[in-house]
């Protein structure tokens, strides 16, 4: 089987819940709508920020911003599909009925909108039985709202998407981020950055993962992968990836589970090069980034 044949997880998902052509347009239009009310409330906030906190880990901020759009869009999914159940980042999980879950990110890339950085947005996904079937990605600072569901396509705004034809990793501009762990753990993505960074056109690190997929599903960015993220930053973009004809998987390649937080979304070509360069890294020695703790002890050290 062909990479661009694999079977898409938003293809299964639909299979599986057995939806109809209007009920998936439906949904289609509370994903949109609500991606869309949590970007308005974005746009109030600019420049308004008050309290900033971190939550978690160091550096995982959480913003008034964050909670006002979460209520926004909790508030359309409430109105429009009031029995669905609800996984959001900062309110966590609402009980409901059934095997369809919306996973709702407020405000994906919170740490740029604190420091004034316009790459952010609003992040709705709606899957089945944990597969990815439908989504929407509002990007307020640039008035793009990207949304995909099986049989529908993937678009911006009222173009139809596509991933880049890239045939090779020389040629890509790829994306990556890095995990709020990552002062923790030797597993940092710091390696993969270099060794991709020194094969390719170049990568880039915009620090929004929602946003990251929906510029792979665009064409703009050939190729992402990433570690350490949560279900709220995958369902809409996994969906758009596979939507514009673009391939998501795990770093081995087998099939995406949300829930390991680790995926490859790329241009089909490109899904052995990355799936090839991730398993030839090994994490770099922590002293040579200025973190010698990391480092396991030497040989006779007590």
């Amino acid at each position: 089987m062909s990479p661009g044949s694999a079977p898409k997880l938003s293809d299964q998902a639909l299979l599986g819940s057995g939806l109809d052509g209007p009920e998936l347009e439906r949904l289609a239009a509370v994903a949109r709508e609500a991606a869309q009310a949590g970007a308005a409330v974005l746009r109030r906030h600019v420049g308004q920020l008050g309290e900033v906190r971190e939550k978690g880990s160091a550096g995982n901020l959480v913003t008034a911003a964050d909670l006002a759009a979460e209520a926004a869009v909790l508030e359309v999914l409430k109105q429009q599909t009031p029995g669905f159940p609800v996984l959001a980042e900062e309110g966590g999980q609402r009980d409901g009925e059934g095997s369809l879950r919306w996973v709702v990110d407020p405000l994906d890339g919170t740490t740029n909108f604190a420091h004034g950085y316009p790459f952010y947005g609003t992040s709705v996904g709606l899957t089945w039985e944990a597969l990815p079937l439908l989504g929407a990605i509002a990007v307020p600072a640039f008035d793009e709202l990207f949304w995909a569901a099986p049989g529908l396509g993937a678009w911006r705004n009222d173009q139809a998407l596509r991933v880049s034809r890239c045939q090779q990793l020389a040629d890509a501009l790829l994306v990556t981020g890095f995990a709020y762990d990552r002062i923790e753990r030797q597993d940092n993505n710091y390696a993969e950055f270099a060794w991709f960074t020194h094969r390719s056109h170049g990568v880039r690190r915009a620090g929004a993962a929602a946003v990251d997929l929906a510029y792979v599903a665009s064409g703009q960015l050939d190729g992402y992968w990433e570690r350490g993220l949560s279900p709220w930053d995958l369902v809409a973009g996994v969906v758009l990836v596979e939507q514009a004809g673009g391939v998501v998987c795990a770093y081995d390649g087998s099939p995406l589970d949300l829930a390991s937080g680790r995926l490859i979304a790329c241009a089909p070509a490109l899904r052995h090069p990355l799936i090839e360069g991730l398993a030839a890294c090994r994490p770099l020695p922590g002293a040579s980034y200025g973190a010698p703790e990391l480092d396991p002890p030497a040989q006779g050290d007590p």
